[in-house]
């Protein structure tokens, strides 16, 4: 049987192990074979129970889908889509206000239909609007934060990598957890834009662009030197990119075939129009490699979380968290909100998969218990644990940004400040779902209506 005793030495090895900086995947199996064995006493017991379960984890069909969606997302990046499609948002929105970090988060918002990392997006429209906005005399700071602060929805909107991770840890349907984070990624975008629109308004000489006077010249920076055939090519490009969307989510949501097989069907025809784009040999095995580098230490963080999950379940740790929880008679929201505070100090840490791992095995029926949606609260979560992608001093996507432009110096602490503003839009879009779940719940309501 596991007593107090037992449970405090698992917290205190799991918590010890993470923070000193013990890779998660070891913390987790380490974590979860002391507990097997404090439960059995048996070694050979826990060996194989961790064979068993690696196994059944490790031949699951829908492990699959984590690596065929990051290839379809490495060739699109690679082949200079997320390009093509920057340059035809911004000529789209030349008469708009502070229009390039306007066309940054538009683009990234559809660029995140395809790649499912944020990293990957920072990185790329970091190379790519950057230089565009400081032609245009926007402040650096301002514009590093938009593209840090954008670069969080390739998180969200599907296909999300943590979308992945969470559908698999909660045995939740992957299909509907990409459908529920369709309209809340949308706000964020609107969240984003109507600040960036009063910046504008309030304080022009940040974004550097005069209305009249583009309309003037005519022509803006980015699109200028590229004409009418370079905006038909983006268009082009563009479209495509849009019709494997189409096809690979519609196909999902629509029961063509699962989310496996449509992540395979998305990395086929990426490959192909990548292919179409002239990407060379050599570059193609270069995007597969950088994603088998990638998914293979994700594919055993899952299976090391698997076997934590199944530990706090035979164990009954999460049971008796939730007793607690639930025991204080604290209202659902204040649940809520504490969930919310420990995902945010544990995002100043470390990385949005680790916080996954580690918390929603147990947060996930404390939630159900408490009455929330299982969709709403996962979008709502992945939200919030998002937020430490911007949060110091880990905020990975400020150093990614930071990473990517090695020629602006000392630019780290511009980019948090730049970025504060799309954290509390990212913190507005929580209290949003929790108030509203219906904005992540609708779409799916709707689309399995009939299964």
């Amino acid at each position: 049987m596991f007593d107090a005793i037992d449970l405090t030495i698992l917290v205190i090895v799991l918590l010890g192990a993470v923070f000193s900086g013990v890779h998660i995947a070891v913390a987790l199996g380490a974590t979860s074979v002391l507990g097997i064995y404090l439960m059995t006493d048996d070694i050979q017991v826990a060996r194989q129970f961790v064979g068993n379960t690696a196994y059944e984890a490790l031949r699951d069909y829908v492990f699959a889908v984590i690596p065929l969606f990051m290839l379809m997302g490495e060739f699109l990046s690679k082949c200079g889509a997320a390009r093509d499609v920057y340059a035809l948002v911004s000529r789209l929105t030349k008469i708009i206000p502070a229009r390039l970090a306007v066309a940054t988060v538009i683009a990234n918002a559809i660029f995140a239909f395809v790649t499912g990392v944020s990293i990957a997006a920072a990185a790329a429209f970091s190379r790519i609007a950057h230089p565009e906005m400081k032609r245009a005399g926007y402040t650096r700071q301002f514009s590093l934060g938009c593209i840090a602060g954008s670069s969080c929805l390739g998180m969200l909107i599907p296909p999300s990598v943590l979308m992945i991770v969470w559908g698999v840890l909660t045995e939740q349907s992957i299909g509907k957890l990409f459908l529920a984070g369709v309209l809340p990624g949308f706000l964020l975008v609107v969240y984003y834009i109507a600040y960036i629109q009063f910046v504008a308004f309030t304080n022009p000489a940040v974004v550097g662009e005069i209305v009249h006077a583009d309309r003037r010249r005519g022509m803006s920076h980015d699109d200028g030197n590229a004409g009418d055939a370079g905006i038909v090519a983006a268009l082009w490009s563009t479209l495509l990119v849009v019709a494997l969307v189409i096809g690979v989510l519609g196909g999902i949501w629509l029961g063509a075939f699962t989310p496996t097989e449509g992540a395979g069907v998305g990395a086929a025809a990426a490959l192909v129009l990548s292919l179409i784009k002239r990407l060379r040999a050599n570059e193609v095995i270069e995007v597969i490699v950088s994603v088998g580098r990638t998914s293979g230490p994700l594919l055993l963080l899952l299976f090391t979380a698997q076997l934590y999950s199944r530990v706090l379940s035979m164990t009954g740790i999460t049971k008796a968290v939730q007793d607690l929880v639930l025991g204080f008679g604290l209202p659902p929201l204040a649940v809520l909100a504490l969930m919310v505070l420990v995902w945010f100090i544990l995002g100043c840490i470390i990385d949005s998969i680790s916080i996954i791992l580690l918390t929603v095995p147990v947060f996930a029926p404390i939630a159900q218990a408490a009455g929330f949606d299982p969709l709403a609260f996962a979008i709502l979560g992945i939200i919030a644990i998002e937020t430490g992608l911007l949060t110091p001093p880990f905020g990975i996507l400020v150093f990614t940004v930071q990473a990517a432009l090695p020629e602006e110096k000392g630019a780290t602490a511009e980019i948090f400040r730049g970025a504060i503003p799309y954290w509390i839009a990212l913190f507005a879009a929580i209290a949003t779902i929790a108030i509203f779940p219906q904005v992540a719940t609708w779409l799916p309501t709707i689309a399995f209506s009939g299964n």
